[in-house]
């Protein structure tokens, strides 16, 4: 399955409302589940989380940067789904579920105007590949200075502290032109959503930048028709 077919099946299962707010999963049958269902499959099937294929994120948004962005904006989810893969539990909750997630490929995000909103009846669709995604953001190199012979040990289990060690280096990288994540998602921000229209040559090329960084295959849908549209 290609990255249109993905993207199409994640339009067709959220326009039958089989998409949950928040967090889901794309098993490798094609069926998308919540992050309620997994938790309670996997209690009684605990080899569902091999079946994993994808994290699918559905969320509505007032912000228009949100939806120009949405890998930059909910960056969270982006080092807990690499942390997944290679074979590491956080501890306490967490939205991925309790358990490694070996096949996890794609990240999804799935954004919707607000009711209301300018963008009510937009639906976007970013996919990566994770581990695109994870190397141009130096994710292997960060978690293998903060977790060192922890890597190669069978104690899998990573503490906040520790997790917190791996976002600050990555948030701390200029890799959107020359801007922090941190400093790009402000830009953007005050650009689409307070209309500082002066900061247009900056976006443009950190929109550059994202695309260097994410690689997404975005399509976005008018939820009227559920036709592509060019914005």
């Amino acid at each position: 399955m290609d990255e249109y077919e993905i993207v199409e099946l994640v339009k067709d299962r959220y326009r039958t409302r089989s998409i949950k707010l928040y967090h889901n999963f794309l098993l490798n049958d094609l069926t998308i589940i919540s992050e309620k269902l997994y938790q309670r499959s996997y209690q009684h099937n605990p080899s569902i989380s091999e079946q994993v294929i994808g994290w699918v994120y559905k969320n509505i948004s007032i912000l228009v940067s949100t939806l120009e962005f949405p890998m930059l904006i909910n960056w969270d989810f982006i080092s807990s789904a690499y942390l997944h893969k290679k074979g590491y539990l956080i501890t306490g909750y967490s939205s991925l579920g309790p358990a490694p997630l070996p096949n996890l490929k794609y990240i999804i995000y799935c954004i919707t105007g607000v009711l209301g909103s300018e963008f009510q009846d937009k639906l976007v669709i970013e996919l990566a590949d994770l581990d695109v995604v994870a190397n141009n953001i130096n994710l292997p190199n960060i978690v293998s200075s903060v977790l060192g012979p922890k890597l190669l040990s069978e104690n899998n289990i990573i503490e906040n502290v520790e997790r917190n060690k791996i976002i600050q280096p990555m948030l701390s990288q200029k890799l959107f032109a020359g801007h922090t994540w941190n400093d790009a998602e402000l830009i953007v921000y005050e650009y689409f959503d307070k209309d500082e229209h002066e900061l247009s040559k900056e976006v443009f090329k950190i929109s550059e930048a994202y695309q260097r960084v994410f690689r997404p295959y975005r399509v976005v849908y008018n939820t009227k028709t559920w036709e592509q549209v060019l914005v």
